[in-house]
């Protein structure tokens, strides 16, 4: 006996919106209920941008409303949605700095600030102060070394996905990734033991 592959939960929504009339936005609104927080925090991760993290999602959303009919199935909904979120915003940040991604090696980046989010730290995070922290943290990456580990440790793209995606190799990618964790770990530390240090002098106080 086959194992039937488990089906798509977006699947029927995505079906059920194709056959929508013209002006009924039900089925497609539900599927945005479904991803929308994912979908806002990862555009906020990658943009660094609070700001424009609900326009980017909504862009992101719209873009994948009128691409609903390209959609073939032979990949998982949410990941034909996470590809074209990820390409939306590599596209924003290249218009926002004006430039591409540089070579890690080069000697300027050599000094750059590095960070980023264990896997899964960001869903562990239960206190406001811990996320606090954590945007704190990724907010001090430069998009060289942010942007591959938000690829890698929150849309959870193989390197070879994050080297393809953004034009570098494949050992790039690794080395990028391996440094902005130690640094998150080390960074993430630090505002840690400040943190408990400024709420036992206050309990002191």
């Amino acid at each position: 006996m086959v194992d039937e592959q488990p089906r798509d939960p977006d699947l029927e929504l995505v079906e059920q919106a194709r056959e929508s009339p013209e002006g009924d936005f039900r089925a497609f609104e539900q599927i945005v209920d479904r991803h929308q927080t994912h979908v806002v925090a990862n555009c906020r991760y990658l943009s660094k941008s609070e700001a424009d993290a609900e326009d980017l999602a909504q862009e992101v959303f719209l873009k994948a409303f009128f691409g609903l009919r390209r959609f073939e199935g032979r990949a998982a909904f949410r990941t034909w949605l996470q590809r074209i979120k990820v390409n939306h915003c590599l596209n924003y940040l290249k218009k926002r700095e004006g430039k591409v991604f540089v070579d890690v090696e080069a000697p300027a980046q050599q000094q750059a600030d590095e960070l980023q989010v264990q896997p899964q730290a960001e869903r562990s995070a239960s206190a406001r102060d811990d996320r606090e922290r954590i945007n704190a943290v990724l907010d001090g990456l430069s998009d060289t070394l942010r942007v591959p580990l938000v690829l890698r440790d929150m849309d959870r793209l193989s390197y070879q996905e994050i080297a393809e995606a953004l034009g570098i190799g494949l050992s790039a990618v690794k080395m990028r990734i391996k440094r902005a964790r130690e640094e998150f770990q080390r960074r993430y530390g630090e505002l840690e033991r400040a943190s408990s240090g400024a709420a036992a002098a206050e309990s002191q106080a």
